[in-house]
């Protein structure tokens, strides 16, 4: 590089196929958290933005398959990582690997504003040496969101890192969620391939986009299947062949079926169902039960990194989705 001095890399990215030309602190605003334009010009004047390895200005337009990093002289505030003696709910552990579940409500990784408390703060008071993935998170293969319950695997040693994150990147996973939605879903099965990208209007959420408006979005592959109707909520399970942020909370607000009590995607709102105020009381009161996005990590499959053989592990439905359930389900009963 350039720059001789010792830099800290705090952001990575490769930009998309398909991507028009767009000047990169424009493009970097969509990125990186809390930014404005002129937080990353001021970057550009530092020397700190670095493209396929050379310092570029803010005016640089970013094509297809561009390498870009965000560099400073100090370490990323994530990155520093306290030790933290939390309670890990590990169903399996052997010397390569081990698989946890989660509870809803906490982070996986230190980020803005989450700097301790995450599952990774657990993980290293527990674990000595565990492998950086690349994007420096000690054991981390894959996630999921904070308000998301469910199983996660969690790789040991670096050859356990290697393996099991190729798996991931190569769609050979096997990962199972239960959600309900909003809604009778009509088929009882079906699979939505849906390019899945950050809102511009709201960096919280991510939307679909179709393919002539698909600058920064990923393909994404959601398989569903009906489980329990309930008349004005679905109970589905959800295969993964992708893991994209949101995926799921995505794919099923774009057929109609926002998962229910979704905050950040409207499902914490009466999107069906009638006027009367007792059914709002009801409604109401299954949002407390289940203060959160109804979602959960069900089971979870791989080759073992050492053994070469499939795994797989299954964990059972939080408390809160429990109680949820069965009020409606004795709600649906009364209204036969």
């Amino acid at each position: 590089m350039e720059n001789s001095k010792s830099l800290y890399e705090h952001y990575s990215f490769f930009v998309e196929r398909g991507q028009e030309p767009l000047r990169i602190d424009k493009y970097l605003m969509n990125f990186v958290e809390n930014a404005t334009r002129s937080k990353i010009q001021a970057a550009a004047k530092l020397g700190s933005i670095h493209v396929n390895g050379s310092i570029v200005k803010s005016n640089y337009k970013v094509k297809p398959n561009d390498n870009i990093k965000v560099l400073f002289e100090h370490p990323p505030q994530e990155n520093i990582i306290v030790p933290e003696n939390i309670n890990l709910n590990i169903i399996f552990e052997d010397d390569d690997i081990l698989v946890l579940n989660k509870p809803a409500g906490m982070v996986v990784h230190p980020g803005h504003g989450n700097r301790t408390g995450t599952l990774i703060n657990g993980l290293v008071y527990h674990f000595n040496n565990l492998p950086n993935n690349s994007s420096n998170r000690p054991g981390l293969v894959h996630r999921i969101d904070k308000n998301t319950s469910g199983l996660l695997v969690v790789a040991k040693n670096e050859n356990a890192m290697t393996k099991l994150s190729d798996q991931f990147a190569k769609k050979t996973s096997k990962r199972e969620y239960i959600a309900l939605v909003w809604g009778n879903v009509k088929q009882d099965s079906g699979t939505i391939d849906e390019i899945i990208g950050r809102n511009p209007k709201n960096r919280l959420q991510n939307i679909v986009f179709h393919n002539h408006d698909s600058q920064s979005g990923k393909n994404a592959i959601t398989h569903y299947k009906v489980i329990q109707r309930y008349g004005y909520v679905t109970l589905v399970s959800c295969n993964l062949e992708t893991g994209r942020t949101h995926q799921i909370r995505v794919h099923m607000k774009y057929i109609g079926h926002t998962l229910f009590n979704d905050e950040t995607y409207g499902g914490n709102l009466i999107l069906k169902g009638t006027t009367f105020t007792k059914y709002k009381q009801f409604v109401d009161n299954c949002f407390k039960v289940l203060p959160r996005q109804a979602l959960h990590a069900k089971s979870l499959g791989f080759i073992h990194p050492k053994t070469n053989q499939f795994v797989e592990f299954n964990s059972d439905l939080p408390v809160d989705m429990k109680e949820c359930l069965k009020k409606w389900d004795s709600y649906a009963k009364h209204q036969m």
